[in-house]
């Protein structure tokens, strides 16, 4: 099996493909994480993306190879988790915004200083805390240790909708969802 293909998921197609796919994979990070409730796409051509203006030092993991990890802190305070799409030079990615929290909820509980299980991953900065995200994972492979994706199982029901959060391209249908999770971040219109 290639290494660009995970958990059924090939990551060197499209980002809103890609994207669309991850919906019910469960996403661990040493041991601790879940099932993938909400992403949202990116791609280079888009100018709500980080790689819309090239290859910088912050984003140069998104130009890297498909199915590994590009971070970034957000507002300066939060890490964000990405997974890199497309080939290898073309700057897509996925930003994972929500998992519905199944595995090490004490441990995310800590980092975040709450127990509402709702709140501990509903977001990407949340997630980011809960999950342990620090820079030291940009650019890592997503099918190696800490990093472990399960294919999700059975049909999902996918709710698609705009963005979040963004002032540009805010009209692109790029952000899915689990239709009906309490866990995403803001529910779907």
């Amino acid at each position: 099996m290639s290494s660009h293909i995970l958990a059924g998921i090939d990551f060197s197609a499209p980002s809103p493909q890609v994207a669309r796919r991850l919906i019910g994979v469960t996403l661990l990070v040493n041991g601790v994480g879940g099932r993938i409730v909400e992403v949202e796409a990116y791609d280079r051509e888009d100018p709500a993306s980080h790689s819309f203006s090239g290859k910088t030092a912050r984003n140069f993991a998104m130009f890297g190879a498909p199915a590994h990890a590009y971070v970034y802190l957000s507002h300066g305070i939060h890490w964000c988790l990405n997974f890199v799409c497309r080939e290898e030079g073309h700057g897509a990615g996925v930003l994972i915004r929500a998992i519905e929290p199944l595995a090490g909820l004490e441990q995310m509980a800590l980092r975040r200083g709450l127990s509402d299980a709702r709140l501990l991953c509903s977001g990407p900065g949340r997630l980011g805390q809960a999950l342990g995200v620090t820079r030291a994972l940009n650019a890592l492979a997503l099918g190696a240790a800490p990093f472990e994706l399960l294919p999700r199982k059975g049909r999902v029901p996918v709710a698609v909708g705009p963005r979040i959060g963004i002032s540009k391209a805010v009209e692109l249908p790029w952000r899915f969802g689990l239709a009906g999770s309490p866990f995403l971040s803001r529910p779907f219109r």
